[in-house]
């Protein structure tokens, strides 16, 4: 089916919506007081029930030729919860990039410390440190050695 001929443009969706809430108001009025109030009571006990509307704030924010942000409130105070809803993530953020340089230190300090014991407890020459294969060699262990040892006497 193909259902896109079946839109209407708003004018037409207007005309229809005033025409059927015509028809509904008309034919209300022929309907039994009995049915009138029972239609009455539901409508009521629905508007009763409903959700409460929202109500939208406008609130004017300006920034300050020093980037300062301001807010025109009535109270002319700012409250605490405010200050920390802007405050508390920048701290966040600021010790979070501390902690990440912290750890690519250390972890370029456990590096180096390792290439200088591999060095000072090994027989293999300095130059082979050098080597960035021989590298890879050290990083993966002697559990590949193993393997390629196991391999080659087969």
């Amino acid at each position: 089916m193909n259902r896109a001929r079946d839109h209407l443009d708003p004018v037409a969706q207007d005309h229809f919506a005033r025409a059927s809430a015509a028809l509904l108001r008309d034919g209300s009025t022929t309907l039994p007081s009995a049915i009138n109030n029972r239609l009455h009571a539901a409508r009521m006990k629905a508007l009763s029930v409903r959700k409460p509307e929202k109500v939208h704030q406008h609130k004017e924010v300006l920034a300050t030729i020093t980037g300062n942000w301001s807010s025109h409130s009535r109270s002319g105070s700012k409250s605490i919860w405010e200050t920390l809803g802007w405050v508390a993530p920048l701290v966040v953020l600021v010790f979070g990039l501390i902690g990440i340089a912290q750890w690519q230190d250390d972890s370029r300090i456990n590096d180096m410390a390792q290439v200088d014991a591999a060095l000072l407890t090994d027989d293999v020459p300095p130059d082979a440190y050098t080597d960035s294969g021989f590298m890879a060699f050290l990083k993966n262990g002697a559990a590949t050695a193993d393997h390629l040892e196991s391999a080659t006497t087969r």
